[in-house]
């Protein structure tokens, strides 16, 4: 009786599970990285409708972070300053009619004191399924740079963490190195010392511990 399958199909069975294991691994891989807030999230720098500079303000001119975003002490969201807070210090400059400062005149003429918003883009966002209240990371002591690298260094605002589940747990695991004196918090060069890092995982203990269970985040 001759043979029905040729003889390379005994190779072709041996190999065959290697082969489907390896397209199983990339396509766990494809969804693992490619489809990951650490590939599609970071990085991510839009065009704002202002080109504002952290690095001129925040480096150059010392102003600290809480004076455009102090709703972050008290809210669960930071927030962008309103036109009358950029206002308070553009006002006084002789170069109002700079094409850079054209859409905050504009949002300023157009409507008084706080203006018209004007449409910045947001860069950091936690996804609407999950609970963050930045007014209770601040009051623990979390730096700003911790979440969002250093600002104070870049020109143009970008994401520098994934912001994922796994990289917010990673913290919640072990809050006493992320964590410092309140009055740093926005202190982009703080490093934290090996005196205020024991006192940390003694803070870290007292405080409510950071939640790692499901219903902490996903209310």
């Amino acid at each position: 009786m001759p043979q029905i399958f040729p003889k390379w199909s005994n190779t072709a069975v041996k190999i065959l599970p290697i082969v489907i294991l390896g397209i199983g691994a990339f396509v766990v891989f494809v969804f693992w990285y490619w489809f990951s807030p650490l590939n599609l999230d970071v990085g991510y720098r839009p065009q704002q409708p202002i080109p504002f500079s952290h690095k001129l303000h925040t480096s150059d001119l010392q102003i600290d972070c809480m004076y455009c975003h102090g709703f972050s002490e008290s809210t669960p969201y930071a927030g962008v300053p309103s036109t009358g807070t950029c206002m308070n210090c553009h006002e006084h400059q002789a170069n109002k009619n700079s094409l850079k400062l054209a859409e905050l005149m504009r949002s300023w003429n157009g409507g008084g004191a706080d203006g018209t918003a004007i449409p910045w883009v947001r860069v950091h966002k936690i996804p609407d399924y999950a609970y963050f209240d930045h007014s209770a990371h601040v009051s623990a002591g979390v730096g700003c740079v911790s979440c969002h690298g250093q600002v104070n260094e870049m020109e143009v605002v970008r994401q520098v963490e994934p912001l994922s589940m796994e990289w917010c747990l990673s913290c919640h695991r072990d809050p006493a190195r992320k964590l410092r004196p309140v009055n740093e918090v926005t202190n982009m060069d703080y490093h934290q010392s090996d005196a205020y890092k024991r006192m940390a995982e003694e803070r870290a203990r007292s405080l409510n511990a950071p939640t790692v269970s499901c219903s902490g985040c996903h209310r």
